[in-house]
Parts: C-alpha cells; sequence; structure tokens
C-alpha cells in the first residue's frame, strides 16, 4: 500500500481530520487467547506467569500461576503438558517447556516459604469435599479462597490420592506432594483421613453441611476374564502400586508381566525392575501408535530395559506359562485376531487395565443418574440432579488425569459458590485464539528449548530417585523468555518504531499504547511488523461505529 504522503489532500482539510474520508481501515490493539493458555485442563495462565518469570519475578509469577492451580510443583512433573503441543513456538523450533518453569516456581515456593493469602472475608457457609485427590483438594483450595469453611473427608491415611498411590516416587517425590497439600492445610482447609464416607447424607446432615463436592477418584482396577489351568501370581496395578508405596511390596519372582498399555501399565513394569526383577515385560493389543501412554513413558521404560510386547492379547495361563495371540491393526485403528499364537514365561502377573470409581455410595440419592462405566452424569455446573451435590475429577466422564481434575475443581467451586449466593456463574467469554498463521515473527529465533537433565538409565535400576532433574534459576529465565507473547502486546516498541506517520504514542511501561487517530493513515506497517499480533487491521466503517461516531 503506498504511504498516505504520497496522496493530495483537498485545501479545506485542516491537519487534524486530513486522513478520515481517505482512510480505509485502521489499527486496533486487541489481546488475544494465546494456544496454551487455551490448552491447558486446569485454565492456567501460562502465558502471564511466564511473563513474570522472565523477568525475575518468580513469586509474582507463583501467584499468578497459582490463582488457578495450587500445586506447580507436582504438576511440573506429573502434567502431560497438551499446552507445549499447542504452543506455537513448535512451528519455529520446540515448543517452551512450560512445565519445567512451571516446576521451576513450583519448588523455588516450597523452598522460600510462600503461603497462601487467606480469603479477604468469610461467607460462613460449610462444604463437604470426599476425596483428597487432585480434584478435591483443588476445590478445596478454591472454596477456601472464596472465604467458605471446608473440610475434606478422605477414605485413605494421607491426601493426594492417585498422586500419592499410583505415581512412583522417581516421578513425583513425596516430600513435594505433602509440601503443597500442607500449604492448602495451612489455609484452614481441615482433612478427616482413615475416613470412608458410606451415607453420604447422613454426613451432610451430621455437619451441616451446605454444599458438597465428591471426587472419589478411580482407585478400582478393571478385571478380565483368562482361562488359567493353574493361575500363577497375579496383582491388580493399583493395589501393587499403592503397596510399594506404603512399604509392603509384594514377592514378585525374577519375570513380571505387566497387561495394559496405558501409563500405569508403564509405571508397573518401571517399578517391578527397581525392586528387584531381572526381567519387566509388557504385553498389549495394540501398537505402540495406538497406545494410551504418553511416548517419553514408553520410552523411558525401554530405557531402563523394559520390553513391550506390541499386538500381543493373553488368551491363556498356566502357571508361569502365557499363551498369547498375535495381533495387528485394522483399517480403523482396531486390534484383530490373526490366529497366530505364542508363549512368553513369567513369575506373576500384573493387570493394568485400568480403573474405575467406586461411586456404589451414591447409588440411593434421589436424582443422581449414572453411565454404563459407573461414572456420575453432572450438568454443565458441575452438579448432579440432587441439589447441592458437585462431582468431578476421574469419577465424572472426563480425560483422566491429574490436571483435568484439578480443573474440575476449580470448576465446580465457583459454581458451588454461585449456586450458595443463589445466582448462576457465568464463565468470562474467551478471545479468539492467536494461531501460529496470525503471528509476524520477523526476529531471530535461535534460541532451542533447554532439555532438563536426567539420571542415566544404569543409576535408575534398584532406586527410586527422581529421575527428571529441575531447571535453574538461569535456565527457567531462558525458558520463559521464548515464549512468543501470542496474541497479547510485550511492549516491544516495533509498531512505535515502524509507523511512518508517528501516529503511534507510548503510554509508558504497562499501559501499552494508543493510536493518533488524527495522523494514523491505515497503512497497516504497524499490523505487519507485530510479531506476536497484538494488532488488527479493522474497516473503518466497523472502527467508526464501534466507537460510536
Amino acid at each position: 500500500m503506498a504511504n498516505r504522503s504520497d496522496l493530495t489532500l483537498p485545501p479545506d482539510l485542516t491537519h487534524e481530520r486530513r486522513t478520515g474520508p481517505f482512510r480505509t481501515q485502521r489499527p486496533i490493539y486487541r489481546d488475544l487467547l494465546p494456544p496454551c493458555n487455551d490448552a491447558c485442563p486446569a485454565g492456567e495462565n501460562i502465558q502471564g506467569w511466564l511473563d513474570a518469570a522472565q523477568a525475575g519475578q518468580f513469586e509474582q509469577a507463583w501467584r499468578i500461576l497459582t490463582r488457578d492451580n495450587p500445586m506447580p510443583a507436582v504438576h511440573g512433573r506429573v502434567c502431560y503438558h497438551p499446552c507445549e503441543t499447542a504452543c506455537n513456538r513448535r512451528h519455529l523450533d520446540q515448543s517452551v517447556s512450560i512445565h519445567a518453569v512451571e516446576r521451576f516456581l513450583g519448588d523455588l515456593a516450597i523452598k522460600s516459604g510462600w503461603s497462601f493469602e487467606p480469603a479477604s472475608s468469610q461467607s460462613g457457609k460449610r462444604i463437604l469435599v470426599v476425596g483428597a485427590g487432585p480434584s478435591g483438594l483443588s476445590a478445596g483450595y478454591h472454596l477456601a479462597r472464596l472465604g467458605h469453611e471446608v473440610e475434606i473427608h478422605e477414605a485413605g491415611p494421607v491426601a493426594g490420592g492417585m498422586m500419592h498411590f499410583g505415581i512412583p516416587a522417581y516421578r513425583l517425590p513425596r516430600d513435594v506432594l505433602e509440601a503443597e497439600v500442607a500449604r492448602i492445610q495451612a489455609m484452614g482447609v481441615r482433612m478427616v483421613f482413615d475416613h470412608k464416607v458410606e451415607d453420604l447424607l447422613a454426613e451432610q446432615t451430621a455437619g451441616g453441611f451446605d454444599a458438597m463436592f465428591v471426587a472419589v477418584g478411580a482407585h478400582l482396577s478393571k478385571r478380565t476374564d483368562i482361562p488359567a489351568r493353574d493361575a500363577g501370581t497375579m496383582f491388580d496395578a493399583v493395589s501393587f502400586l499403592r503397596g510399594v508405596d506404603a512399604g509392603a511390596a509384594p514377592k514378585l519372582g525374577r519375570r513380571v508381566a505387566v497387561y495394559g498399555g496405558g501409563n500405569t501399565a508403564m509405571d508397573a513394569a518401571r517399578t517391578a525392575k527397581r525392586l528387584g526383577a531381572t526381567e519387566a515385560l509388557i504385553i498389549y493389543r495394540r501398537d505402540q501408535e495406538h497406545m494410551p501412554a504418553h511416548d517419553f513413558e514408553a520410552q523411558e521404560a525401554l530405557e531402563e530395559g523394559v520390553k513391550i510386547h506390541w499386538l500381543r492379547t493373553i488368551k491363556a495361563i498356566d502357571r508361569t506359562q502365557f499363551t498369547v495371540e498375535v495381533m495387528e491393526i485394522d483399517e480403523n485403528g482396531r486390534p484383530r485376531p490373526t490366529g497366530q499364537f505364542e508363549t512368553l514365561e513369567a513369575d506373576s502377573l500384573i493387570l493394568a487395565l485400568g480403573q474405575e470409581s467406586d461411586t456404589g455410595f451414591m447409588r440411593g440419592i434421589p436424582g443422581v443418574e449414572f453411565q454404563d462405566d459407573g461414572t456420575v452424569l453432572v450438568s454443565d455446573n458441575m452438579m448432579t440432579g440432587y441439589p447441592g451435590l458437585f462431582a468431578g475429577g476421574d469419577m465424572v466422564p472426563a480425560e483422566r488425569t491429574v490436571t483435568a481434575a484439578v480443573g474440575h475443581g476449580k470448576k465446580a467451586a465457583r459454581h458451588i459458590d454461585s449456586w450458595l449466593r443463589g445466582i448462576a456463574y457465568e464463565q468470562p467469554p474467551k478471545n479468539p485464539i492467536a494461531g501460529y498463521e496470525k503471528l509476524h515473527v520477523w526476529y531471530s529465533t535461535d534460541a532451542p528449548q533447554r532439555a532438563q537433565d536426567q539420571l542415566d538409565p544404569s543409576e535408575r535400576a534398584g532406586s527410586f530417585e527422581e529421575i527428571v532433574k529441575g531447571l535453574t534459576e538461569r535456565e527457567a529465565i531462558y525458558e520463559a523468555r521464548r515464549c512468543l507473547s501470542c496474541g497479547n502486546c510485550y511492549e516491544c516498541d516495533g509498531c512505535y518504531g515502524a509507523c511512518p506517520e508517528r501516529a503511534i504514542v507510548k503510554l509508558g511501561r504497562g499501559q501499552g499504547y494508543e493510536v493518533k487517530d488524527a495522523l494514523c493513515t491505515g497503512c497497516a506497517v504497524c499490523f505487519e511488523q507485530c510479531p506476536c499480533h497484538a494488532i488488527e487491521m479493522v474497516p473503518e466503517s466497523a472502527a467508526a461505529s464501534a466507537a460510536g461516531e
């Protein structure tokens, strides 16, 4: 487009209005939604806390992060970071290592003794939370922040749920989990352990609770019928991992087979190796492309000497002999039998075929509905058909991850708070997503991701020492600075320096810019050079209408 100074202006137009009749478009500053924020199941403001972290303002970054997620040290270790899969930087080199910076902030908070600020006022309402897993802990935290009195009833001896009993210590050290739970307790969230809720409504009446949130998790292992002439030693994966965590590891024998292809199967096989098994093999009916476990989990297992027999299903067991049928993947990605059989040897078998929730104690409550798999149906506001009874986490139909469960807890807390106040909570509208196609990354991006150090596979055997190491302060700042600030102005002054008419005005640090309407010609130079798409060009008529002109 030609520069506006090349045009001849009618003599009767003053300097103040000379651009108006000729300009067909004008720039506006607007905020878009970064794809990382959009992909986070916990709803974190990832771009916001990365911005503070890259400036070295670590406590501020941690406080921005924990507005949405109270356990960053845990999530920096166990979340499968869909935010990084969505990160626009992956189109240039590699995604920002968001989880590594999150872990750095979480660990620094524990080391520094940072605590949550108490609610400014108390509502006088009492909420019962059943289950101290990730969803229950999240709900308790957010409800306490909203000024409610929270009491969590947990059937187990400690908080954490599957984070404690299902994730091995080499992935999640127990002192890290305990520190983040203790911070939630310090807010005043009361936790009652070794207390299994059998009659929910009686529990509500006895405690005088105004609302309830149930998040009992999925602790029951699924079973399968395998013909067995003389079955050998068999365990379910959840009970096995729970026993190991409690210091009561069972005797497995020299050769251990694990049946399943999820992350729990990988954890069970890797744990068996650490307990002294000379051979740990995974039997799974699909191929690696279609396994539910994440690729890095399988890769780490293979590095540690775990063998994986893809496309195999167990058909019969005779003591230590397993007859398996070879499978193949059909055109729909499903396994189908081939009629070919093999024999494998193992001293014990661990079943890792998935988990179910024990929701039987809710069967008699009026209005509560269930799916065939036992999960509880909830509405968009996380409430069951019984007024004041909300549910979330693994026991409702949804993705079963720690981060999704934490997101459920936050969402339920907001709706519980609104229900107690007699109003409906309305989610603020989302801005459009700033996809990679919108960016104008014209500057050098030669800044590869800083990989986290790991224990050598040869050092892992026989030890539950944490495998993945954290970032240093310098590395965390470097990684945070790799963020492209997609869709939101970070005041790089590019538009200010590029405008040929000097129509861009700096408002001061943190205030952004404004456009002098009388000087702007709509040439779009500011838009074209804005690397993060914080500027959009809109038709002049639409802009004038929006401004009420």
